[in-house]
């Protein structure tokens, strides 16, 4: 449960304090570099959270799908993992802007190599990069660039440590491009996760998927949900959450 009185926590040069989720939660982040998107959103609704369950959030960046999952869901703890020294010390700062730093540890380090126990958590979630390494240009500003490049990990790296800290029937959450929904399918059950649920987002009523929702778990049995479609961005815009 959110505190009524939140920490004050001052942002340092080149970063802002923005309310989201109805005001409800503040978030530091970059005013140029890396900033949420409505994507994490998206997938901190759609993530299957059972009472007291243990959650990772691989490349955490500031903080926003912990923050999320802890202001709606019953999370007993939430791990946020994040290479990138400035953005982990974002999410430091935003447990403890939300009062949240009992339920929301905040680990710097590499999911290639990963600083948590085997088998030690009920649920991972990740909002990976969308983008090959090799694919397009990259951003200039090194935040973005790993953000939407697989600069520092691919969607196998996610899936590998997802196994690693998953016991049997743990729950992957990940959102991804609808083009790649094939080769993601296929990685999953190559590691040993079968496909559970699943919703696609469409920009509109006549166009093509943009992004999939899709849970999996680890050892799971097979037997695929595919919920209804989602059009845009659901229940919400960049503007009235940042």
């Amino acid at each position: 449960m959110i505190a009524s009185k939140p920490s004050e926590i001052n942002p340092l040069p080149g970063e802002t304090i923005d309310p989201f989720m109805d005001g409800r939660l503040r978030i530091i982040q970059s005013k140029t570099g890396y900033r949420f998107s409505i994507d994490a959103l998206l997938l901190s609704d759609f993530v299957t959270i059972k009472k007291h369950d243990t959650v990772v959030d691989l490349g955490t960046g500031c903080g926003v799908i912990p923050l999320s999952l802890l202001a709606a869901k019953p999370v007993k703890h939430i791990y946020c993992l994040e290479i990138q020294p400035d953005l982990a010390f974002q999410a430091i700062r935003n447990a403890k802007l939300n009062n949240l730093e009992n339920k929301m540890s905040v680990v710097i380090g590499d999911m290639k190599n990963l600083p948590l126990l085997p088998s030690s958590v009920n649920v991972v979630v990740c909002n990976p990069p969308y983008r090959q390494k090799e694919s397009g240009r990259i951003n200039p500003d090194r935040q973005r660039a790993i953000a939407r490049h697989e600069i520092h990990a691919s969607i196998e790296d996610i899936i590998y440590a997802s196994k690693y800290l998953l016991g049997t029937k743990g729950r992957l959450s990940l959102i991804y491009p609808a083009e790649r929904l094939t080769d993601l399918v296929d990685k999953l059950r190559q590691t040993g996760f079968e496909p559970k649920k699943l919703r696609v987002i469409y920009p509109d009523i006549g166009a093509n998927a943009k992004l999939v929702l899709i849970e999996a778990w680890f050892a799971g049995k097979n037997g695929l949900r595919i919920l209804p479609p989602l059009l845009g961005q659901g229940n919400y815009s960049i503007e009235n959450q940042v």
